[in-house]
């Protein structure tokens, strides 16, 4: 249908009849002159929400929506004065309660006197599906973050539990997922493991075994312990099974414990065990490394000295980065155990991973002829046994006073020097006595060549201190 008759029918029709029929279409029609300012208002809602636009007649537009929305209406008036309309555009009401309406608005010029029309729809209801969306994509977010700290929390302790623990298929018996563990029980890298079909890594009867246990596990959803035996190590181990569903899928959790450690081993066989339960308890730190100083395991106590949260975290590091001085002290504790076989109270410093620092007492005792070489190193916090300071401490204090009483007798450049020398006399003293009187060890601790030790030996007459081994003859 067209409408060439338009013009004939409503040339002569006024601006606020305009309104009245515009706003049947929509849900509110403002008549203003050229200068924005409202005349007439046409509501076509009988919503109580618009009952305040009556109080508009004989403002700005501009007065009635909000500072952030002003803007817009220049724009609209501006478009319908030059083109005879606009773009539809929202802007919000503010209502005297502090509410506001976001209305989209159409401008449009009535006449050849200059008045324009706009012509408003209530978006409320959309601003309330908005703002629906939003707060349903933000509770999705807060899901989504609350999961991946779920996974997290569960991908630790996945990989951190000492059983080996395998997520198969249950269909298929293909593996899904390994932990470290079980990388190490079948001898193999975890990634590895993926997608192969389990069982596997064992004999003939083991493989039976464990497909018994799985077709049991799928029945009635958990199998008891079974006991294989592994090719690799052939150690044997406790098998149990259990079954899940996950999404769509139905998964197989199967978990493999050294039977050396089970909990019904009998007490004639567990001594060593017991031991190195004890030692991962002990209130000293306690920790074995090989023979170059790389760390191959460590207690609860020594992760706290070290400030880390698990033992993977310090494995494979060398200990000087957590005791002594780095490219010092560990030296001197090979070269003691060298000569004596054991290292008993060396006193040294602590640094954790934080920065913060402890004085510590280290014991050490080495397996150089074993299957694999290590060193075995107890380490005590005496932080809190040095509220008084040492006999070593306390002359050296007494001294640095009797120099001071010279202060005005005796020259600065004087004064100075033999504070030097005391100072540098006391702390080669204290690393002789360290080192039980070996001056290798002694010039290693002190960050200075053996030549250089054996001068200042002689120029503070300690040359023929100790029985250590003796200076070269010039």
């Amino acid at each position: 249908m067209r409408f060439d008759a338009t013009e004939v029918g409503l040339g002569d029709i006024d601006a606020k009849t305009a309104a009245s029929l515009l706003a049947a279409a929509g849900d509110i029609a403002l008549v203003m002159d050229s200068a924005g300012v409202i005349r007439e208002v046409s509501l076509g809602s009988s919503e109580s929400q618009f009952d305040a636009a009556t109080q508009w007649v004989g403002r700005p537009w501009s007065d009635t929506v909000t500072a952030d929305t002003r803007a817009k209406i220049d724009t609209l008036l501006k478009e319908a004065l030059s083109s005879g309309t606009s773009k539809r555009r929202q802007v919000n009401h503010a209502l005297p309660d502090g509410d506001e309406i976001p209305v989209s608005y159409t401008a449009l010029r009535m006449g050849r006197d200059g008045a324009v029309v706009a012509v408003g729809r209530d978006m409320r209801h959309v601003s309330a599906l908005q703002q629906r969306l939003v707060e349903a994509q933000q509770a999705m977010e807060r899901d989504y973050w609350r999961l991946r700290h779920v996974e997290t929390r569960y991908r630790l302790l996945f990989q951190i539990a000492s059983d080996a623990i395998l997520v198969l298929d249950a269909s298929t018996l293909k593996v899904l997922d390994a932990n470290f563990a079980a990388g190490h029980v079948f001898g193999d890298a975890p990634d590895r493991l993926v997608g192969r079909v389990f069982p596997f890594g064992t004999d003939a009867d083991g493989v039976r075994t464990l497909e018994a246990l799985s077709a049991t596990a799928r029945s009635a959803g958990r199998a008891g312990d079974v006991l294989v035996s592994m090719k690799t190590g052939g150690r044997s181990y406790h098998a149990s099974a259990s079954c899940f569903r996950q999404e769509s899928a139905t998964l197989l959790l199967v978990r493999l414990a050294a039977a050396d450690i089970a909990p019904n081993t009998s007490a004639s066989g567990d001594s060593p065990l017991r031991v190195i339960d004890l030692l991962e308890r002990s209130p000293d730190g306690f920790v074995v490394t090989d023979l170059e100083g790389h760390v191959l395991t460590a207690n609860r106590s020594f992760l706290d000295i070290a400030g880390l949260a698990t033992e993977d975290q310090v494995r494979g590091t060398l200990l000087s980065t957590y005791i002594g001085r780095p490219g010092a002290d560990f030296p001197v504790f090979t070269t003691m155990l060298k000569k004596n076989g054991v290292v008993r109270l060396m006193a040294t410093s602590a640094r954790g991973l934080h920065g913060q620092q402890s004085e510590v007492e280290v014991s050490a005792v080495w397996a150089p002829q074993s299957e694999e070489p290590c060193i075995g190193f107890t380490i005590r916090d005496i932080g809190r046994r040095l509220a008084a300071s040492p006999q070593g401490a306390r002359d050296l204090t007494r001294a640095v006073e009797e120099l001071t009483t010279l202060v005005g007798r005796v020259s600065l450049r004087d004064l100075v020097r033999d504070t030097v020398d005391l100072v540098e006399r006391h702390f080669i003293e204290a690393a002789l006595e360290l080192t039980n009187d070996n001056r290798t060890s002694a010039a290693e601790v002190l960050g200075v060549s053996r030549q250089s030790l054996y001068v200042k030996l002689r120029r503070h007459r300690l040359a023929a201190a100790g029985g250590g081994d003796a200076p070269p003859v010039s």
